[in-house]
């Protein structure tokens, strides 16, 4: 028997942020997933967490605790498979550190992700966009903050993690304006910003407090803004802009959301999907053809394209009493 909680605690404090460089925004996701599975397994096998031994986690047990992610908690099959991948990454981990669980590993490695339902991007119209940009009082420190932060979600189509991970030193002021980004996967990119933008964030910066901490967009307590803090910013401007332009109300608004129409808008003014890709930050173009499936424009280019077939609709004939019973189910 071996124990889990040292190769764990190697797992996610040295091989994810020092061997394979995985973004504070991974390794915090994968401590999560193992925290839900250890005290899932600790209760069910009736163990302090810290007595739990590797072995503990067999293909029933794993399967029990997907299970329970998905009935108990209510996780959709996405969240599901993101617990799935954290556990087979683990061990992936131990195969080369500890030979005696290497069964144990194909068999965890064997266990299939879930189908998931690909249904189509959201995403705000231009005048949905315009109402939450200026929902921000633009008198109060606050209100220039998040309407800072609210432009540069939109314009730079940063993901949540990108945008609160912003330090300082990130914005170049001068014209053109830029952001630097160190995205998914740790991929950089410069982006050139919109002079509105620019301006918002100049803005900020002008009345942002000098002794907080070196992330470009702080709390009320001078420290960096969370993940938690800015979907509650959002949130609420999105409920005041909803006055301006009530179709806001009746659709989901989340940082990721405002990402979609940034790529949809962008889409629909440029027809090239790699440019898209490229500012998005995407490592394949087969990330960024959802925005594809939910542009109808290029649907309707084909459309155009095609010239009536002209060809008369007959009526299938079965040449076999077989067949015909086939076709009849």
């Amino acid at each position: 028997m071996t124990q889990l909680a040292p190769h764990l605690t190697a797992f996610l404090r040295e091989h994810l942020p020092r061997e394979r460089r995985a973004s504070v925004h991974t390794c915090d996701a994968y401590a999560y997933s193992f925290q839900l599975l250890v005290t899932f397994a600790a209760r069910r096998l009736r163990k302090r967490p810290c007595l739990l031994q590797i072995e503990d986690l067999d293909v029933p047990m794993i399967l029990a605790f997907l299970e329970h992610v998905e009935e108990a908690r209510g996780n959709k099959a996405r969240s599901r498979n993101a617990r799935l991948a954290a556990v087979k990454s683990f061990f992936r981990y131990l195969e080369h550190r500890v030979p005696a669980v290497l069964d144990q590993a194909l068999r965890v490695h064997a266990i299939p992700m879930k189908k998931v339902d690909e249904a189509l991007v959201a995403s705000l119209s231009r005048a949905e966009v315009q109402a939450l940009l200026d929902a921000p009082d633009r008198r109060t420190p606050s209100g220039i903050r998040d309407r800072a932060m609210l432009h540069l979600a939109f314009a730079g189509g940063l993901r949540v993690s990108e945008l609160v991970g912003l330090a300082l030193d990130q914005f170049d002021g001068r014209s053109p304006a830029s952001i630097h980004i160190i995205g998914k996967g740790r991929r950089e990119r410069v982006l050139p910003l919109w002079q509105e933008t620019a301006a918002a964030i100049r803005a900020w910066v002008a009345v942002r407090p000098k002794d907080g901490d070196t992330a470009l967009f702080l709390n009320k307590a001078g420290r960096a803004m969370t993940r938690a803090g800015f979907e509650y910013i959002l949130t609420k401007h999105a409920a005041v802009a909803a006055k301006v332009v009530p179709s806001l109300a009746a659709k989901p608004i989340s940082p990721h959301v405002l990402r979609h129409s940034c790529a949809m808008h962008m889409l629909q003014a440029t027809r090239d999907i790699r440019k898209v890709a490229l500012w998005l930050g995407h490592a394949t173009l087969q990330s960024t053809e959802i925005y594809l499936r939910a542009d109808p424009a290029e649907k309707l280019e084909m459309i155009d394209a095609l010239a009536p077939l002209g060809i008369k609709p007959g009526k299938f004939r079965p040449p076999d009493k077989l067949i015909a019973m086939l076709a009849a189910r």
